[in-house]
């Protein structure tokens, strides 16, 4: 069994070290309440249907990041666009990020990630081709595809979510 002669220096340079800081540190820095510049941005952009308990876009504290929330085939006023119709729900969707994108000075060239829900694997060639419309085949970004049993809705057929960076000009 250690002898306890090890356990007092530690609390000792411990205390010190704390008193240290405080004396060396100035009073602002210790305290410093947090600004809402410093924190995140939460942005439901025009054009956007009304969000009901969650926003669609959230710019990170440092504001280099944006997560956009999961963009389905609503219109602006939280209509189905294309039910039954693929090509026109993926077209409303990737109309819808590029809302998102803009509210935040992004394009689709800053996406960085996305995470595609789809209820039917075999649409996988029409979201392949309306991906190629947005998305520099050389550059695009990582993806995570899903099937699903169902979306929000019934009538939904296809949700994209995004990680994008911003640029300091954006900023």
């Amino acid at each position: 069994m250690p002898s306890r002669w090890y356990v007092r220096p530690f609390v000792h340079l411990t205390m010190s070290l704390a008193a240290l800081l405080a004396v060396t540190t100035p009073a602002a820095a210790q305290a410093a309440p947090p600004t809402e510049a410093t924190g995140p941005r939460y942005i439901n952009p025009p054009g956007l249907t009304r969000p009901s308990g969650y926003t669609h876009v959230v710019v990170s504290s440092d504001g280099r990041t944006a997560y956009i929330a999961g963009q389905v085939a609503f219109d602006s006023v939280g209509q189905v666009v294309g039910p039954g119709d693929f090509r026109a729900q993926a077209a409303q969707v990737f109309s819808n990020l590029g809302r998102a994108l803009a509210s935040v000075g992004a394009t689709f060239g800053d996406v960085m990630k996305t995470t595609t829900y789809i209820t039917d694997v075999r649409n996988l060639g029409m979201l392949r081709e309306a991906r190629a419309r947005y998305f520099d085949p050389a550059r695009a970004p990582a993806n995570t595809l899903i099937p699903v049993g169902a979306l929000a809705r019934p009538e939904l057929l296809l949700e994209i979510e995004a990680v994008a960076e911003i640029r300091p000009a954006s900023r």
